[in-house]
């Protein structure tokens, strides 16, 4: 340990650049993976904006619960099945998998192709933690 303090006393030009370098590459990775939303803010814009729920976990997570009215389509197959989602560009997107990772990816495609999507933060592990409804199907 004392050799590190050394190191960092002798050279802190180059731990200042590496930590300038490891800032940018957080903040570049939170900015890709777009805006999240609680689950009260979704449910506020679900209610007020008329956003749509777009489910990527696969079918049979999501038969075992998911939001009402909530569109499935598996992060897998959804590059293949965006012009499904066509009809939704005027309105927001709100993105749902299981913890919330994954649609990060899944949201930086559809805002490439003009969708307003955003996370919903926890995904559905916060959403049932939180005793929100769901439908099982």
């Amino acid at each position: 340990m004392d050799r590190l303090f050394e190191f960092v006393g002798n050279h802190w030009w180059l731990v200042g650049i590496w930590g300038a370098f490891l800032g940018a590459l957080m903040w570049d990775n939170s900015r890709r993976s777009g805006q999240s939303v609680s689950a009260s803010q979704a449910t506020l814009m679900i209610n007020k904006e008329n956003a749509v729920v777009l489910d990527i976990r696969d079918k049979k997570d999501f038969s075992a619960g998911h939001l009402a009215n909530a569109v499935n389509i598996p992060y897998a197959n959804l590059a293949n099945r965006m012009g499904e989602l066509d009809t939704y560009k005027s309105r927001p997107i709100i993105l749902v998998c299981k913890t919330g990772q994954t649609v990060s990816v899944a949201g930086k495609m559809l805002r490439e192709k003009g969708f307003n999507a955003v996370r919903l933060a926890g995904g559905m592990m916060e959403w049932n933690n939180q005793n929100l409804p769901v439908i099982r199907s």
